[in-house]
């Protein structure tokens, strides 16, 4: 087997076992009579089911020897700084919480395994492409959102998906210290992976652009 097609099953195993782990935990989640909404409103768990679809793709394109433009590079960008984040927020702020029904399997899966594994194949595959640090903004709009939506709703119903985000525990003045914190840490390692994925040279030489996309 070429390395191409190694890298291509690779991406296929990790994304599949990853709608796994998140589809397993989401039927546990349903039997135990907890909110849908509630577990979609999880940073960890929307960004592992984008990580896991672009991965899919990728998977399918690696294969074919073909690559997307520069609209899908930046999602895929856009996938892997979400899951860095995913593996460094866990670490530093919610490895010691209770993490309930949550399986070990899973949650080592979801917080570390998937989290190193994307980043060390954004490395090890970078885009053929440069990606502009100009575009660095449209990376910020997702935590941005999220944040926004995780605020409005938590103070909507009386919960939040992460004890930082509460304001019963510090108040409004400690939610936001923590969450500039992530946003600063968001753009660190947005500008960081982008500067790595420009210098080195992907293993696998995919065929010009496929699309326009």
């Amino acid at each position: 087997m070429t390395t191409r097609r190694i890298l291509a099953a690779v991406r296929f195993a990790l994304g599949a076992v990853t709608l796994t782990a998140v589809g397993t935990q989401l039927g546990i989640h349903i039997t135990n009579g907890y909110d849908v909404l509630n577990f979609f409103s999880y940073f960890t768990n929307l960004s592992n089911i984008l990580a896991a679809g672009v991965l899919l793709v990728e998977s399918v394109l690696t294969w074919r020897g073909r690559e997307l433009g520069p609209l899908w590079q930046l999602l895929r960008c856009v996938s892997v700084v979400a899951m860095a984040l995913v593996g460094i927020v866990f670490s530093a702020l919610l490895r010691d919480v209770d993490l309930g029904s949550l399986l070990p399997w899973i949650n080592t899966w979801l917080h570390y395994v998937m989290p190193i594994s994307v980043v060390a194949d954004w490395l090890i595959q970078p885009p053929r492409r440069r990606i502009p640090l100009r575009k660095l903004w449209i990376l910020g709009l997702i935590p941005l959102a999220y944040l926004a939506y995780s605020l409005i709703r938590g103070a909507a119903i009386n919960w939040y998906a992460y004890p930082f985000l509460n304001p019963a525990n510090g108040g409004y003045g400690q939610v936001a210290v923590t969450c500039v914190l992530i946003a600063v840490a968001f753009l660190a390692v947005s500008v960081v992976l982008i500067l790595l994925a420009n210098k080195l040279r992907p293993l696998v030489r995919p065929a010009p652009v496929a699309a326009i996309v």
